[in-house]
């Protein structure tokens, strides 16, 4: 049972916790506070309902309130707290990693747990570094990222991060040698697009300008996300994501896809590397694994990759890198639940069926005022506004208000809005969304 809506505390009460992305003095302000949720709703610690567009924060894919992943996370904790996986190990892991090893692209059967999308990140980065010395090739110590990339707050993915505004407090201590490709949003080019930008493919190609700038034999990996979801929903052109892979193939360099968002049946499939059939090395997880309910991560990495370094005496341990809480217990259990759930409701591939709802949904909003772009994949959608002079950002916040007024949360980032339904998602919801969305655009025009 899901406890009743608490009472709305005290100014004085909100202070304690410095809130993370978040204007806290403005929030502390007027606060949104939510209390309960249940399907596709939350309710406020006053009791409004509020409809869920964002699915948490990209995370619950399944709905809230899920009673089969409640019980699970009971039944562990009950059993078994917590197992160390340092020269230890308890079998609820290994079964999870085989359950998602049986879902992943092919080949990319060994998976690496971590806590978060921002470890998933980080590791996968290491992982790349450590399988180039690995094989001999030490010298590759360079990595790619891209413009307006988002991978996460550890350093390694702010280095090759590309949202100004998360790196600029922490240049100085930014890894080095790290570049960065170009983004793939071409409003000129591609506005008001409807799936995939036909426009764009090209920009690929600015990797082997880097690779001509480096030289191929000090790039360790390149790190790109198939859908770059914070940054706005910008989505790859057409045939961008497999010249990527050709150009890496041909300079002998990791692919690593960052699939934190895209995970788990964001676009239609398990994994938008299988929705756009190109297969990277390794592929970094969170979010929709534990249906957000505990943190949880995980690095899908390729058996090439993995055997690089199962070499040398048996009993050294190959890597050295790890988290107290890797494949902890009560986020397995919690995890194999929601493996169930999608398994037994088709919720990775329902995206694929929703679709042409989502962008009708997304692209019935082109004549509103100031949408100067719509983007939507699967069950991923972005409205763009026209920023006021002057004051970037305000009225994109400004819609981002009156629709939580209005009983629906979307995702606001600057001036983009940006909408990720849980894969239950019915017709009826996606019409309420698009609805209030409009009169909110409409009201802050």
């Amino acid at each position: 049972m899901n406890a009743k809506p608490s009472a709305t505390p005290a100014p004085s009460e909100l202070q304690s916790f410095w809130m993370p992305f978040t204007a806290n003095r403005q929030f502390k302000a007027n606060p949104r506070l939510l209390a309960r949720a249940q399907g596709m709703h939350y309710w406020t610690a006053d009791g409004r309902e509020i409809l869920d567009a964002v699915a948490g924060l990209w995370c619950v894919n399944a709905g809230h309130g899920r009673r089969e992943i409640t019980e699970a996370i009971a039944a562990q904790a009950a059993t078994m707290d917590f197992a160390p996986t340092f020269q230890m190990g308890h079998p609820i892991a290994f079964e999870l990693a085989n359950r998602l090893a049986a879902i992943a692209p092919p080949g990319l059967d060994r998976v690496f747990f971590t806590n978060s999308g921002s470890e998933s990140v980080d590791t996968a980065l290491k992982i790349a570094l450590a399988y180039q010395r690995a094989r001999g090739q030490a010298s590759r110590t360079r990595l790619i990222g891209r413009e307006r990339g988002y991978h996460g707050v550890g350093f390694g993915g702010l280095s090759v991060g590309g949202i100004v505004n998360n790196r600029k407090f922490f240049a100085a201590s930014m890894v080095p040698g790290v570049d960065h490709l170009p983004h793939t949003l071409s409003i000129e080019h591609n506005a008001f697009s409807r799936g995939l930008p036909a426009w764009g493919a090209h920009l690929a190609n600015e990797l082997e300008r880097l690779i001509a700038l480096h030289d191929a034999s000090t790039i360790a990996a390149v790190i790109v996300e198939p859908i770059s979801g914070s940054a706005g929903v910008l989505l790859p052109p057409v045939g961008y994501l497999k010249r990527l892979r050709e150009i890496c193939d041909k300079h002998d360099i990791l692919l690593i896809f960052d699939e934190v968002i895209t995970g788990f049946g964001r676009i239609g499939k398990p994994f938008a590397a299988q929705a756009f059939e190109v297969t990277p090395d390794l592929i970094t997880t969170a979010k929709g694994l534990t249906n957000g309910a505990v943190p949880m991560g995980a690095v899908f990495a390729s058996r090439k990759v993995y055997d690089a370094f199962m070499q040398g005496p048996e009993h050294a341990i190959e890597l050295f890198h790890g988290y107290t809480y890797s494949g902890h217990p009560i986020a397995s259990a919690a995890a194999l639940a929601t493996l169930d759930i999608y398994a037994r409701e088709g919720l990775l591939t329902r995206a694929a069926d929703l679709a042409p709802a989502m962008e009708s949904t997304v692209h019935g909003m082109k004549d509103l005022p100031h949408v100067i772009d719509l983007r939507n994949c699967g069950l991923i959608g972005a409205i763009e506004l026209e920023p006021r002079p002057n004051r970037p950002g305000t009225r994109g916040y400004d819609v981002f208000l009156k629709c939580f007024e209005r009983g629906v949360l979307v995702r606001q980032t600057g001036d983009i809005i940006a909408l990720s339904p849980p894969l239950i998602v019915e017709p009826a919801d996606l019409a309420r969304i698009a609805e209030v969305l409009a009169e909110a655009i409409r009201e802050a025009a």
